[in-house]
């Protein structure tokens, strides 16, 4: 189960993001880290150890400016987050998209059995990558990789320029999600659409991301929904559901 009420909705006008230098890592935490990563990948031979923005910091500016620093370290180091007594952990910070239908409902997906959180309920969406050397983390760098995300786990075609920031989440860890709203789109396009990008994946020997999609208009068919649910998913069905009411 997921613990809702610790999930604060931030009203953020603008997101700006700065980066920061990675932290040290003792020597003691390090070893602990790899043991639980290496136990995980046994587990799952699917997790990757590739390249992640983590947060280090959350400030507010004039304005509703709202201020995400950052730092490039790898998949590895959530492991630490399982290591009792360990200091040196990051939050994560990862985008959502909010995929609206044209009766009042929104998408959500439930990951796969490969994936790092099997069987979960979630708006598409997944942890920031740091760009290469040269480009900028910003806004308009998180709203490409939202949209990168929302085509690769539900076949949408939606541009990265028709997603508008909406509001962000930060949950009991501190992770932070910057969730962008995307167009209205009729239901049985989005039904479509997934089914049609199941059918690519399968095709090409692979099982999609989202083994599975479903519209709610409320946190009561929400709900409704058996397995564990992302701990922002509620809050932010209840938020939508609320403002068009």
């Amino acid at each position: 189960m997921t613990d809702e009420r610790a999930v604060e909705l931030l009203r953020a006008h603008r997101v700006r993001l700065v980066e920061t230098p990675p932290p040290e890592l003792p020597p003691e935490e390090r070893s602990a880290m790899d043991r639980v990563w290496d136990e995980a990948v046994r587990a799952n031979p699917a997790l990757f150890d590739g390249p992640v923005a983590a947060l280090t910091g959350l400030t507010w500016e004039e304005g509703h400016g709202l201020v995400l620093s950052w730092t490039r370290t790898s998949y590895r180091l959530r492991a630490l987050r399982q290591v009792p007594g360990a200091t040196a952990w990051l939050p994560s910070l990862f985008v959502s998209v909010v995929q609206p239908t044209d009766d009042g409902r929104l998408l959500v997906g439930r990951a796969a059995a490969w994936t790092a959180a099997p069987g979960r309920w979630q708006l598409p969406g997944g942890t920031v990558e740091p760009p290469v050397a040269g480009d900028d983390l910003d806004l308009a760098a998180l709203r490409r990789h939202a949209a990168r995300e929302l085509a690769e786990e539900t076949g949408s075609d939606t541009r990265p320029e028709a997603l508008t920031l909406g509001l962000a989440t930060r949950g009991g860890n501190g992770s932070v999600g910057v969730v962008f709203l995307a167009p209205p789109c009729p239901a049985s396009s989005l039904y479509e659409r997934h089914a049609a990008l199941a059918d690519a994946e399968t095709a090409q020997g692979r099982d999609p991301e989202f083994d599975r999609i479903a519209l709610v208009g409320s946190p009561d068919a929400l709900a409704a929904l058996g397995g564990p649910h992302a701990d922002y998913l509620a809050p932010v069905v209840r938020d939508f559901a609320e403002a068009g009411a």
